[in-house]
């Protein structure tokens, strides 16, 4: 009794004999003799060529089956992009692969992941099914990127996304923030010149500029903490106390100097710097108290004679007028006689002299009759 076995239009068969391999079989119908080790393994055009347990190169050999194949083999140091009529299927590691060429047409696109960097003809839109063999890096739009390979500097990387294959070359991808930064000092401790301990909160602002500089340098907000602070050590310590307090403006200035002489050093440029606080002691604040409220005393001292001083020579020179012009000596007269109706009813003076001789001896003596 023959085992009939029918191979359709989309498949193909293999005949093996005793367990190896004997024919290529098209679509048909087979008969199967039941006497001797036969079996027809059958395989569907739409999937790749394979075989469970059985090396592709040994059906490679026969040249009918070869010829409905299409072979690609992927190198230890490649992976390859499986297209299918123009659409991506997926992606081959090293190994050897078949395709069938009856119904599907396929193209094959090989990238060298010893360049680690995809190539240009790579669609991006892919990645999400790469996921397993890309690595990728973003660099912001206020920032540089610096490439490496197997932590050897590349080159530098503009604001971007930037994709990699997994592989035998190890990259990595640092950042650098080019925006302005700010640097603190708060609470540092002094010495003047005259041996007054005190305190500084100095503020100073830069950015990078030289990112590969930058880069060789380690811990750059130490380093910078560290120049800022010997910078303010020698302004400060060649200033007495009064000297400093007056000079507060001109410690920024020096400071942001000597910065700047070393910016190229650092790969950064120094924007601004100055002192936010001077913080001093307690007992040399009261002294700073007290001597201020004493020149202010004596400022207001000053002030107070200088006034008495002008008042008595316009009453000075209003005399020696009114001594030379008898109109203006009536007129004073009046106007005395007005500010003394304002606050009075009627007066009644006795006794000789002029009106206003008569008019001041009642102030001074607090004397005339007021009268309903």
């Amino acid at each position: 009794m023959f085992n009939k076995i029918t191979i359709t239009s989309e498949e193909r068969g293999l005949l093996f004999k005793d367990g190896s391999y004997s024919k290529y079989l098209k679509p048909g119908t087979y008969r199967l003799s039941p006497f001797g080790e036969q079996s027809i393994h059958k395989l569907k055009l739409r999937e790749p060529f394979m075989v469970p347990g059985k090396d592709l190169d040994l059906f490679l050999l026969d040249e009918e089956l070869r010829g409905d194949l299409q072979v690609v083999s992927v190198a230890d140091n490649e992976y390859v992009l499986l297209y299918e009529d123009g659409r991506f299927q997926g992606l081959l590691t090293p190994g050897k692969y078949a395709f069938w060429t009856a119904l599907k047409n396929h193209q094959f696109v090989s990238a060298d992941i010893r360049q680690p960097e995809l190539p240009e003809g790579v669609n991006r839109a892919l990645l999400g099914h790469l996921v397993q063999y890309v690595q990728s890096f973003e660099v912001a739009y206020y920032e540089v990127g610096v490439l490496y390979y197997n932590n050897v500097l590349q080159r530098e990387l503009a604001p971007g996304r930037y994709d990699f294959w997994r592989g035998p070359v190890k990259v990595a991808v640092k950042t650098v923030d080019l925006r302005q930064q700010q640097l603190d000092m708060t609470g540092q401790e002094m010495l003047t010149e005259d041996k007054v301990s005190l305190r500084l909160n100095f503020v100073g602002q830069y950015s990078i500029v030289s990112p590969l500089r930058m880069l060789q340098i380690k811990s750059l907000e130490e380093q910078i903490y560290i120049s800022l602070q010997l910078a303010l050590r020698e302004y400060v310590g060649s200033l007495k106390l009064d000297e400093l307090l007056r000079m507060k403006q001109e410690v920024g200035t020096f400071v942001l100097e000597r910065l700047r002489q070393q910016s190229e050093s650092y790969g950064v440029e120094f924007h601004s710097a100055g002192v936010k606080d001077i913080i001093l002691p307690g007992e040399v604040k009261d002294i700073l108290n007290t001597v201020l409220l004493a020149e202010k005393k004596a400022q207001a001292n000053l002030i107070t004679r200088r006034e008495e001083t002008a008042s008595t020579r316009s009453l000075l020179n209003t005399a020696k007028l009114m001594d030379e012009n008898q109109t203006l000596y009536r007129l004073k007269e009046l106007e005395f006689l007005e500010k003394i109706s304002e606050k009075i009813g009627n007066v009644s003076l006795v006794g000789g002299g002029t009106l206003s001789e008569r008019l001041g001896q009642l102030l001074i003596d607090g004397g005339g009759k007021k009268e309903a």
